[in-house]
């Protein structure tokens, strides 16, 4: 008897842009959340004066909808990545304010990094390069569950401690190519600028993260290794996108 397709779908998407003050921040969260609700699409959705950033899912009409409704509120595009699961991973709807739409806490310029995007097909080139330096961005518990064998893993608890192992560990290597990655590219959106702004020469970021790298490069072409820690039920995905087996070491950290 054939597998049923799974119903439900999962995205990610977000977009640095201007976004107006903590009044319109709020008819946005608002009009936002009314939209998800009317389409029954759960997850989250944090909205900042820097940006938005999203991780929903629903029935693929209606998340297709919404996202249409989202683009068409912000008047922009969103690069969506998105997978498929039969139960939703998410309990509840949420939009929020916050700070920062990924916390980093340092103010970095992130049109600086323009053209350091790589994408997932010639990112197999760059990091096999011996003389690259491969850096993972992301927190520990997030390294266990499955990371590119080449990358360092710098052993952080949160995203926000990057700066500091740059400092201690990475300093001495400013003339080197610098490649990074992270889960869905937004994290890489901040720390290539701020590289950059620290006075290294050439820094290249994994163009849509290890999500848009398991959809696009071939299994038999894969240089990942393991699975990609996500922040929802699912807990990790598999090389095919699919729920993983991964343990969920994160014991509740701070992202």
């Amino acid at each position: 008897m054939p597998m049923s397709t799974p119903r439900l779908k999962i995205i990610n998407f977000y977009r640095f842009m201007r976004l107006d003050g903590d009044g319109s921040l709020a008819e946005l969260r608002d009009e936002l959340r009314a939209a998800m609700t009317d389409l029954e699409v759960k997850g989250t959705i944090l909205l900042a004066n820097e940006g938005i950033n999203a991780s929903i899912s629903g029935l693929p009409h209606k998340v297709d909808q919404f996202i249409a409704y989202a683009a068409e509120r912000l008047d922009c595009e969103f690069d969506v990545k998105e997978s498929f699961h039969d139960e939703t991973p998410f309990d509840r709807t949420e939009v929020r304010i916050k700070p920062e739409i990924v916390t980093f806490k340092r103010g970095v310029d992130v049109t600086i990094s323009e053209g350091t995007h790589v994408g997932p097909t010639e990112w197999n080139e760059l990091i096999s390069d011996p003389d690259v330096i491969v850096l993972d961005t992301r927190n520990d518990y997030e390294v266990a569950a499955g990371r590119f064998p080449t990358a360092i893993d710098p052993k952080v608890e949160k995203f926000s401690d990057m700066p500091d192992f740059v400092e201690s560990e990475l300093s001495a290597y400013k003339d080197k190519k610098i490649a990074i990655y992270c889960t869905g590219g937004i994290r890489c959106e901040k720390f290539a600028p701020y590289l950059l702004e620290q006075g290294f020469r050439e820094v290249y970021q994994l163009e849509g993260g290890i999500l848009r790298y398991l959809e696009s490069v071939p299994k038999e072409d894969s240089l990942w290794e393991g699975e990609c820690f996500v922040f929802d039920r699912r807990i990790s995905v598999d090389s095919e996108l699919k729920r993983g087996n991964a343990a969920d070491a994160s014991q509740k950290k701070s992202s």
